[in-house]
């Protein structure tokens, strides 16, 4: 569904904002009917725009006070190697993303932790023992000025 309209926009828009707000709320907001932002926001729904409703949580809340990015380089660029470097993270907690990019590493990874005694149990402990895994930089998160993460 390429083909949105600025209506159908907004109501993203509204939505990223605060998606538990009331369909007469957000029909206000955006200058339609219930009825017919409601058929929008289903369409949205169902085309796959909108993919789900998540809560926004407080990670000092959590316990976590350490964030960082860490780039992963491979020994071996094959996909049976990715795969099981995928795999080997997809089960642990502290790994909140794992993305496969281009340039000179393959994995860029969001970690959460509680600290930096944390952390360096997981970067040495966990993924410091994931076999083909040939390169490992943190960077420290020391502020989010914009994270628009839902």
């Amino acid at each position: 569904m390429s083909d949105l309209d600025d209506f159908d926009r907004r109501i993203l828009r509204e939505l990223t904002r605060d998606g538990r707000m009331s369909n007469t709320d957000l029909a206000a907001r955006i200058g339609l009917s219930p009825s017919a932002c409601l058929r929008r926001v289903q369409e949205l729904e169902r085309s796959g725009v909108i993919r789900g409703y998540r809560a926004v949580l407080e990670p000092s809340k959590l316990g976590i006070g350490f964030v960082a990015y860490v780039s992963v380089g491979l020994s071996l660029h094959t996909k049976a190697a990715q795969q099981a470097f995928e795999q080997a993270v997809a089960g642990a907690r502290e790994v909140r993303e794992c993305h496969n990019i281009t340039g000179t590493v393959e994995y860029l990874l969001r970690v959460e932790a509680a600290d930096l005694a944390a952390y360096k149990h997981f970067h040495t402990d966990v993924l410091g023992t994931v076999p083909g895994v040939a390169s490992l930089t943190t960077y420290v998160v020391i502020e989010s000025s914009k994270d628009e993460r839902g």
